[in-house]
């Protein structure tokens, strides 16, 4: 079935050129390890939409709640849950570098047809929903912006309730416009010549620079208790409580989304990867994933563990605590308002890059979801699939449409690993390319681990998120005792 053999944007690729690449990458292997891991790093390209993707409004929650809540000690977990993320990304890039197949249709030859579908399904709904939060979370902060400048944004009415004024509108919707007029112009040119995926991969590079370069000088300023910060890295703390425990084990299990598992495989693909470049892949997702990831969550922590955490409240996680009220908790340590300057701009930073990702994964399941041939035109219209999002600037969504999207999306994740652990041993798929001996059994080993914590973590998000919001909506108002 050679339609379902890579993607048309590179079948154009110059032949000569092609094989130009595999005989550098192949001259890399040779050189010392600066020189290899320079020459790696300029060729750096997928792992750079799973950074971006992951590095949005819901790593900032939970690295906000995490650091207030718990200071240092938590500093373990983020590099756990990307380590077992990256492993199974690894897995999934074996497969798809391996034969080259989109695996939208060799998971459903392999496996089941329904598991493509639901795959599709759960990543176009994940993307939509959780597209409104990065719009919200980025208005908030140009709002924050626009009250330092002395704009007024919001008011409190004779019945105590708290709105928006007219500027506050204005200053919500100019920020959402132009992040989405600035995504459209990148992921359209990731859609086009190889030139256009080299300007979309810079903006990443740039975004993400911005955010780690945004929370570190923070970090600088306040400062980094060195001592706690190793054994937060090394101590494997793990909360006595189980609303700590859960925070944990959920956010291990769930630090990659189903959007991301699906839009790895096609980005891999858009670049032209091969057989030739599965060395290339696994050093891509360390230096552009796990590193940038690490570095970003991890400095969120401690600016929060420095100026918010109170170790005399005991460690409580204080959920209801968010971004922008970390970046406003900044001013009495940094003076002024440079450090809630910078934390905003870090956040919209973050959310710029989300936003990107989010459209771009759009613009590849949609094809696939339709069956429709993938032109650039096509990719580019279902790249605005998720763009309703944007209201997410004054609104959030009705109840029912993040519990619909959680249910499906935390649902399939443990499907799509377990997918990708036995697509990764299927000799009669891969060939010699299922790996041999202590290697394979290793590899294998820490995917049945990862395996676990996606049930383990999807279990809990989908009670927090599902059950729980279904059980209050349900549950009659308490009855109020006469005075």
């Amino acid at each position: 079935m050679a339609e379902t053999k890579g993607l048309p944007m590179t079948q154009t690729r110059d032949p000569e050129a092609v094989q130009r690449e595999i005989a550098e990458l192949k001259a890399l292997e040779s050189l010392p390890l600066p020189s290899r891991t320079l020459g790696y790093l300029k060729r750096t390209g997928p792992g750079l939409l799973q950074s971006a993707m992951t590095l949005g409004a819901g790593s900032a929650v939970a690295s906000v709640v995490a650091g207030a809540s718990f200071g240092y000690q938590l500093l373990w977990v983020q590099p756990v849950a990307m380590l077992l993320g990256i492993f199974m990304l690894g897995a999934l890039g074996n497969v798809v570098l391996s034969r080259g197949e989109r695996p939208y249709y060799s998971f459903g030859r392999q496996i089941h047809p329904i598991v493509p579908l639901l795959w599709a399904l759960a990543t176009i709904a994940s993307s939509v929903i959780w597209h409104f939060p990065q719009y919200g979370l980025a208005a908030g902060a140009a709002r924050d912006l626009a009250e330092m400048a002395g704009l007024t944004v919001s008011q409190t009415a004779a019945d105590g309730k708290t709105g928006m004024t007219p500027t506050g509108y204005a200053v919500s919707f100019g920020i959402g416009f132009l992040i989405l007029g600035l995504n459209i112009f990148t992921t359209w040119n990731y859609g086009g010549r190889t030139r256009g995926t080299k300007i979309y991969e810079w903006f990443l590079r740039c975004t993400i620079a911005a955010v780690i370069i945004a929370f570190a000088l923070v970090v600088v300023f306040t400062g980094v208790k060195w001592s706690e910060f190793f054994r937060g890295l090394f101590g494997f703390y793990l909360p006595s409580d189980q609303k700590g425990i859960e925070t944990v084990l959920g956010a291990i299990g769930a630090a990659v989304g189903i959007n991301m598992t699906f839009l790895y495989g096609y980005s891999l693909l858009a670049k032209g990867w091969g057989e030739h470049h599965k060395t290339l892949s696994r050093w891509d997702l360390v230096m552009s994933m796990f590193l940038p990831f690490v570095i970003a969550t991890s400095l969120i922590i401690i600016a929060m563990a420095n100026t918010v955490y109170d170790p005399s409240l005991g460690n409580t996680v204080r959920d209801n605590l968010k971004p922008l009220d970390a970046a406003k908790a900044l001013v009495p340590v940094m003076g002024d308002n440079f450090g809630r300057i910078v934390f905003d701009l870090g956040f919209i930073a973050m959310t710029c890059g989300a936003v990107s990702a989010h459209m771009v994964v759009c613009g590849f399941t949609m094809c696939e979801l339709l069956g429709l041939e993938y032109t650039v035109w096509r990719y580019r219209i279902f790249t605005l699939t998720p763009a309703i999002g944007l209201l997410g600037v004054v609104t959030t969504t009705p109840l029912w449409l993040p519990v619909a999207a959680s249910a499906i999306a935390f649902t399939m994740l443990p499907i799509a690993y377990i997918t990708f652990l036995v697509m990764n041993n299927k000799r009669s798929y891969l060939g010699e390319s299922v790996g041999s001996g202590w290697r394979r059994a290793s590899v294998n080993v820490v995917l049945a681990v990862a395996v676990v914590m996606s049930v383990v973590g999807a279990s809990i998000q989908i009670n927090n998120r599902v059950v729980k919001p279904i059980r209050d909506w349900l549950s009659p108002p308490a009855a109020v005792a006469p005075k």
